[in-house]
């Protein structure tokens, strides 16, 4: 199991550098942040913006976007699609627990702008980095972007190095900036754990689909280096989740900006150190092994019905 103190461990000290160059026309750039409030952006119940006022249009915004970027991606067998498949996953099965249970957390408006104030992190990023300006992506990003244009590493370490950007980099800092705490004083945490169910639920539809339609080898104990099973990825994910909490409980209570910076450096660079690790690990080994199997098989099967999360599995 890939733990912060683990991946850590793994990374050489050359880590802290920057990933230069990028293939600026691989993905289509898809804008589409202009379309969710400023960040950060606490709920506003008499706002008209639905992503502002936490409305389900505002999942249903943010669903209509995480599809076309998915659907571009998919098409041209990009190393992207998998992590963008699991991130459109999720928030589907995040829409229909809401649809279909309205007190499933405590404050679903407040969750419905956290939804789309942090998937709008993920598409910045994304954006800038396709549009030229990688010196402003987040590192651990950028480390990420490189693996999938260069086709580096495996299926399983995509969707790795997607999952350590937005819990261990962007996630303790939309936590923060939106707010840790409701109107009364209680604490939001319980809604913040009860997403870990969502995840729970859902994951063994993205790995199905993911391996049915990109990368068959995905977390396969045979071809996996780390033996990290669906069980323990979920573990890893829950762990991650639990720390960006308390990151961002570290931000929040910073007395002065100096210690706010090194809390906010602290989380960057951890982030970075995984995802280094992580590429290391998952990293194809040429002459040994390749992209070539994956690219052909995700070739073969490119005109396949896109997935979704309710038949994956």
């Amino acid at each position: 199991m890939l733990s912060k103190l683990a991946v850590a461990a793994v990374v050489v000290a050359a880590a802290c550098g920057t990933v230069a160059g990028a293939a600026a026309a691989d993905p289509i750039y898809l804008p589409w942040v202009s379309l969710l409030p400023a960040f950060p952006a606490p709920v506003d119940p008499t706002s008209t913006n639905p992503c502002r006022n936490g409305s389900s249009e505002c999942v249903a915004r943010t669903l209509r976007e995480m599809l076309s970027a998915f659907t571009n991606t998919a098409s041209t067998c990009n190393h992207n699609a998998i992590f963008q498949l699991s991130y459109l996953f999720v928030t589907e099965d995040y829409a229909d627990t809401v649809d279909a249970d309205a007190g499933f957390f405590n404050d679903t408006p407040f969750v419905n702008n956290e939804d789309a104030v942090f998937a709008g992190l993920y598409f910045r990023a994304y954006d800038d980095w396709y549009a030229g300006y990688q010196a402003q992506v987040p590192p651990a990003w950028q480390v990420a972007f490189h693996a999938a244009d260069q086709h580096a590493v495996s299926g399983s370490g995509d969707l790795l190095l997607g999952i350590n950007a937005h819990v261990n980099r962007d996630l303790p800092f939309v936590l923060a900036a939106l707010g840790l705490v409701n109107a009364d004083g209680t604490s939001r945490k319980p809604d913040h754990d009860k997403v870990n169910l969502i995840l729970n639920q859902v994951e063994p539809a993205i790995l199905t689909a993911a391996a049915r339609r990109f990368d068959p080898t995905i977390f396969d104990p045979i071809v996996d280096p780390t033996g990290l099973t669906p069980t323990a990825l979920f573990q890893m994910i829950e762990a991650w989740r639990e720390q960006a909490w308390r990151e961002a409980e570290q931000l929040v209570q910073a007395a002065t900006q100096k210690e706010r910076d090194e809390v906010a450096n602290s989380i960057e660079q951890t982030a970075l150190l995984n995802a280094q690790a992580i590429k290391t690990a998952y990293a194809y080994l040429p002459p040994l092994t390749s992209t070539t199997a994956r690219d052909n098989y995700c070739e073969q099967h490119v005109n396949d019905p896109l997935p979704s999360w309710t038949n994956g599995a």
